[in-house]
């Protein structure tokens, strides 16, 4: 079986045991023996196959005796049908038999089979299950499609990514008959797929040593106009090398069409995007002082965009000297590119200096649109855990999905209470509050909103009287600080307190106006649910599962206007209900 060209759920094998009846007829014929002997085969082996899928499945049977432990889950594995389908489970096995006699039931990392690529969970299961049955499930459609409704599944990231697990796997575990099988999956995908989904195919075929699969991923990537810096960052030297050598034999045939290359403009690019490299943002401005080359010359913020730190990002848009909207040669615009990278923190940045999330590639998808194609419905719709962050990939596409369809004119509502004081102390109070509420109902977006505001590199404002910090220590006082010093402190915090609310306005509006009701009517007393009378912690906690209810169904009314829109319902309102109750409880 592990020596057949193709796996088949009907496979044939040469049985060693014969038909024989206790009464022999000459009436019988050799050939009606042969079929009869045939079909014996084909049921027994199928038989067979069903039963060792139990092993795998039914929890009953669970007579495993070792584990591979993939993504932080423990697979139970039986080392005898491991070693004898597979070479590399063989010699493992071999070697390490006297000390696992000895400590026990083994358990290995996936991690530290794998010297590149990734085999995730539900990989490492089909894989599995071949080296079982014989026969090659069908890949789940969770990790194996995007949530993009348009979407065909068959060249999207999901799609490539699972079938490039598979191939590491059988290639790394010495299957032969499953790389032939994936290598001519993954050839397939080559041609329909966009030419940045190639990169990972042509990165698993260099790693395999798949020649052909190399071969044509380097033409169908020469064909392209993904430019060189790309390639030396996401592929082997080795490989760019290849392409870059095959693009420059092709050009004498289209030379009239061929821009000429600075090779000193280039340069100086080169030298910016590793200042870039080094999150040397002061070195960046330096080199464009000298050089005479604009960040959008150097597509830097394309760049930096799709692989410097966040925090790098946030630096060179805050130099302003960017355009945000800039189209690349490519057509893709510096939030499309951040889509690709799928990271909240920069797609948020890009958003609040004037990044237009309805900007179009060349082949008219948005960036709403490219996030949705690189998310699986596994990562999308993830039920999370009491007091866990949302998915990021969630977060992204809740972003720019409530970007495509914002009202301009939302974010200029004022932020304070109408009957609130006139009074710096009494504002930043109320801001203070406003958050702190938010990240006990919404921590990792009121996470997000503070990062892009900044607010966590302001000290907390605890009001005049207070003494002790949020943690109950007693707080440090600066005893050389004038009011000239401290108010500029106090204001700095006001500023980025103010942000942090027009993101939660931004992008949340319906929850907005029900935690402006809120703020009104209980707040101050709200947040101290175990001070006072029994009476009033009654209170305080009836109106606290009202607020939860009118949480809740805010976000069911941005539910419903995201499905009204024709945009997928993204809303995080399971996620969100989930961390009431849990906060309800712990309080």
């Amino acid at each position: 079986m592990a020596n057949s060209s193709e796996p088949s759920s009907s496979l044939s094998f040469t049985s060693s045991s014969h038909i024989s009846n206790a009464v022999t007829s000459n009436n019988v014929s050799s050939s009606s023996v042969s079929e009869t002997g045939h079909s014996l085969d084909i049921i027994s082996l199928s038989k067979l196959s069903s039963n060792l899928e139990q092993l795998l499945v039914d929890s009953s049977c669970d007579y495993s005796d070792a584990e591979i432990i993939v993504e932080g889950i423990p697979v139970g594995v039986h080392r005898c049908i491991l070693a004898a389908r597979s070479r590399f489970f063989y010699d493992l096995f071999k070697r390490e038999k006297s000390s696992c006699e000895k400590d026990g039931k083994p358990k290995y990392c996936m991690s530290e089979f794998l010297p590149y690529g990734k085999v995730g969970y539900e990989a490492f299961l089909i894989f599995l299950s071949y080296l079982y049955t014989g026969k090659l499930k069908p890949s789940p459609l969770e990790v194996s499609t995007c949530v993009d409704s348009g979407c065909a599944h068959d060249a999207c990231r999901p799609a490539i990514e699972f079938s490039v697990e598979l191939m590491y796997a059988s290639s790394i575990f010495q299957v032969p008959e499953l790389v032939s099988l994936f290598q001519r999956r993954l050839t397939n995908f080559v041609e329909k797929a966009l030419v940045e989904d190639v990169i990972p195919i042509l990165v698993v075929a260099y790693h395999c040593k798949s020649s052909l699969l190399v071969n044509q991923c380097v033409d169908r990537v020469a064909r392209s106009n993904l430019d060189n810096i790309s390639l030396e960052k996401e592929l082997p030297h080795e490989v760019a090398e290849s392409i870059k050598l095959l693009r420059s034999k092709s050009q004498p045939d289209d030379e009239c069409d061929t821009v000429p290359v600075d090779p000193v403009h280039e340069k100086r690019v080169r030298r910016i995007l590793k200042a870039l490299d080094s999150d040397d943002v002061e070195l960046v401005k330096l080199l464009l002082s000298e050089s005479g080359i604009t960040l959008d010359e150097a597509y830097a913020l394309h760049y930096a965009a799709a692989y410097c730190d966040p925090k790098v990002v946030s630096e060179v848009l805050n130099l302003g000297l960017a355009d945000v909207n800039l189209h690349n040669p490519r057509g893709y615009t510096v939030l499309h590119v951040a889509a690709m990278r799928k990271e909240p923190s920069i797609i948020v940045s890009l958003l609040t200096k004037g990044a237009h999330a309805s900007e179009r590639t060349f082949d008219e998808q948005s960036a709403v649109s490219i996030c949705r194609r690189l998310t699986r419905p596994k990562d999308y719709h993830a039920k999370m855990e009491q007091g866990q962050e949302t998915n990021k990939d969630r977060i992204c596409i809740d972003v720019l999905e409530r970007e495509m369809r914002r009202n301009p004119l939302a974010g200029d509502v004022s932020i304070f209470s109408p009957t609130m004081a006139d009074d710096l102390h009494m504002k930043l109070l109320y801001l203070e509050n406003r958050v702190a509420f938010a990240r006990l109902f919404f921590p990792t977006e009121a996470k997000l909103a503070m990062e892009i505001a900044h607010a966590e590199t302001t000290s907390e404002f605890a009001g005049l009287s207070a003494s002790k910090g949020s943690s109950g220590n007693l707080r440090e006082v600066d005893l050389n600080e004038t009011p000239l010093m401290q108010n500029k402190r106090v204001l700095s915090r006001m500023q980025a307190l103010v942000k942090t609310v027009e993101m939660g306005r931004r992008y949340f509006p319906h929850c907005s106006q029900v935690l402006d009701k809120f703020m009104e009517d209980d707040l101050p007393d709200f947040i101290y649910l175990e001070k006072g009378t029994l009476d009033e912690q009654r209170i305080k906690r009836t109106r606290f599962m009202e607020l939860k209810e009118d949480v809740h169904r805010a976000f069911t009314k941005d539910k419903a206007e995201f499905n009204r829109s024709g945009l997928s319902s993204s809303s995080s309102s399971s996620s969100l209900k989930d961390n009431v109750s849990y906060k309800a409880r712990k309080l």
